[in-house]
C-alpha cells in the first residue's frame, strides 16, 4: 500500500490529499451587536422556518434546553461578524442543529457586497464537493434495488473504463485491475482532478484538469456528464486502483454510472430520490433564472481580504445562465444551509427523516464507517462510502468518534456528530478561502456544548 504524495491541506477538487490534516484545518453583519443582545437572539428560528419538522407555531427552543450554553453559543455571533468587519469574508450562513432542531442560525454580511444585498438564511450557495454525498446516496439507493453492486467494475456501465492506464514515473502503464464502484465511493480508484504536473497536459487536451476551472468545474460544458467521463477514461490516472486515497473525478464517474444504471439523468435521480421526498426545495444543479438574486456572489481571498471573483469557471461560474446540461455528481449542486441540514439529518437518523426513508440503516452505516483503513490518514481519520469519518477523538478538533462530514471548494463545511446529536453547517462562497473560519466554526459550537 502507498499514499500518493501531494500538497496536503485544503481538499479542493484540484488536489490529492495524502495524510491530510483534520478537515477543519483543511477547509473553514455589518453592524456588531453587544454580546448580551446576541445571546437574547440565540433561540433562533422555529423549526418550520428551517423545515426540520416542528410546526411554525411551536415554542422556540432555547439553546440551554438542548445542552448548549446560550451564553457560550452567543460567542459565535462575534466570531462570524468579525470576519465580515475585518473584510476577510463578504458573508456567511451558519446553522447548528441538536436532536434535529435548530438551536443556532445566523446570516452575516452580504450575499453581494457591491450591490448592497444582505446575506439571508435562505441564500443559495455553490456547494461544490458537498454534492458528492448526494450522488453517493443515489448510487447506494440503486444498490439497494439490485441495479448496482459495490464490486461491479465501472466498465459494466461505462465500457471505456475497461482498460484504464496509470502514470508511473513518467510512463503510462496498464492498470493492474479494473476500477470498481467501491473504489469510486471511497476515492481509492487512483483518479485525480488531473492537475498534477505528470498528467496535466493530457487532461487539458480532453477539456479536463486545468481546462475545467480548478479541475472539478464542468457546469459550462455543453454536453452530458457521461460524454465527459468517457473522455476521462482515455487519460492516465495517478495511482493503481485500491492502492491510494486520491481525490478527484470519482463521484463524477459515479454520476454517469447512476444515469446508465437507472436510465435517468442525474438531476432527476437526485430530485426524485432525495430532494423532493425530503422537501429540499432549494437544491438544484442550476438555479431557476427567476431566482438569480438568491445566488451568493463568489469572492476570493486576496492578501487577507475578500475581493469579488471574476466571471467564468474559476469565479462566478455558469450556474444560472449557460448550457445547463452537465450534471456534475462530484461538484455541481447549489443549496442552502437549511436544505443541506435536512439531508444530513436523514443520514444521522439512519436513512429516514419525518417518515420518509431514503436508505436502509445498514447502508448508511457503510457510508459513515471507515472503509479504507489508513489510506486516507494514519492519524484517526477514515473515509466511508461518501463521507470522511472521525475514528479517534482529537483527529478532527472536538469531533466525537463516529462523526462524519466534508466540505466544498467554495469554502462550505459540514459535520455530523451522532454521539453529540449535532449537525453543523457553515456556508460561504469564497474561492480560494484563506481564512480559518472552518477551523473556528466547529470549535465555537463544541465549546458551547456543556451537557452531553
Amino acid at each position: 500500500m502507498r499514499r500518493v504524495a501531494a500538497r496536503p491541506g485544503i481538499p479542493y477538487g484540484d488536489v490529492i490529499v495524502s495524510d491530510p490534516a483534520p478537515l477543519n484545518e483543511r477547509m473553514e453583519t455589518h453592524m456588531t451587536r453587544p454580546t448580551h443582545r446576541a445571546a437574547a437572539c440565540l433561540a433562533l428560528l422555529v423549526a418550520g422556518a428551517v423545515g426540520l419538522g416542528a410546526p411554525a407555531s411551536a415554542q422556540r427552543p432555547s439553546a440551554s434546553s438542548h445542552g448548549l450554553s446560550s451564553e457560550r453559543l452567543a460567542r459565535l455571533d462575534g466570531v462570524l461578524q468579525g470576519y465580515v468587519d475585518r473584510g476577510e469574508l463578504a458573508g456567511a450562513v451558519a446553522l447548528v442543529l441538536r436532536d434535529g432542531r435548530p438551536i443556532y442560525e445566523k446570516a452575516v454580511g452580504f450575499s453581494d457586497r457591491e450591490a448592497g444585498r444582505r446575506m439571508a438564511a435562505n441564500s443559495v450557495f455553490r456547494i461544490a464537493s458537498q454534492t458528492k454525498a448526494l450522488t453517493s446516496v443515489v448510487v447506494l439507493s440503486l444498490m439497494e434495488e439490485g441495479k448496482i453492486g459495490l464490486g461491479d467494475p465501472v466498465s459494466r456501465f461505462i465500457p471505456e473504463f475497461g482498460s484504464t492506464t496509470v502514470m508511473v514515473d513518467g510512463q503510462t502503464v496498464p492498470a493492474r485491475r479494473q476500477i470498481t464502484i467501491r473504489d469510486l465511493l471511497t476515492h481509492t480508484a487512483g483518479i485525480s482532478y488531473g492537475t498534477q504536473p505528470q498528467v496535466a497536459s493530457l487532461y487539458e487536451r480532453v477539456g479536463l484538469g486545468s481546462a475545467a476551472g480548478m479541475g472539478w468545474y464542468t457546469a459550462d460544458k455543453d454536453e452530458e456528464v457521461c460524454d465527459t467521463m468517457e473522455r476521462l477514461a482515455s487519460v492516465p490516472f495517478v495511482a493503481q486502483p485500491g492502492e491510494a486515497w486520491v481525490y478527484g473525478y470519482n463521484t463524477d464517474v459515479l454520476g454517469c454510472v447512476a444515469e446508465r444504471a437507472s436510465g435517468q439523468p442525474l438531476d432527476v435521480l437526485i430530485r426524485t430520490r432525495i430532494t423532493e421526498p425530503l422537501g429540499m426545495r432549494d437544491t438544484h444543479f442550476f438555479l431557476p433564472r427567476e431566482q438569480r438574486d438568491r445566488l451568493v456572489t463568489v469572492y476570493s481571498s486576496d492578501n487577507g481580504r475578500a475581493v469579488r471573483a471574476a466571471e467564468g469557471p474559476r469565479g462566478q461560474g455558469s450556474y444560472v445562465d449557460g448550457p445547463r446540461k452537465n450534471f456534475a455528481g462530484g461538484a455541481g449542486l447549489l443549496s442552502t444551509a437549511a436544505d443541506y441540514a435536512r439531508f444530513l439529518e436523514m443520514i444521522r437518523n439512519g436513512g429516514e427523516l419525518d417518515g420518509v426513508r431514503i436508505l436502509a440503516p445498514r447502508t448508511v452505516q457503510l457510508m459513515t464507517t471507515n472503509q479504507v483503513g489508513t489510506l486516507h490518514s494514519p492519524n484517526g481519520l477514515g473515509f466511508g462510502l461518501g463521507f470522511e469519518t472521525t475514528d479517534q477523538y482529537g483527529a478532527n478538533g472536538m469531533d466525537g468518534v463516529g462523526s462524519f462530514g466534508w466540505g466544498g471548494a467554495y469554502g462550505s463545511v459540514y459535520r455530523v456528530d451522532p454521539e453529540a446529536r449535532l449537525t453543523i453547517a457553515l456556508m460561504i462562497n469564497q474561492l480560494p478561502n484563506s481564512t480559518d473560519i472552518r477551523t473556528k466554526f466547529p470549535t465555537m459550537v463544541y465549546q458551547a456544548l456543556v451537557e452531553e
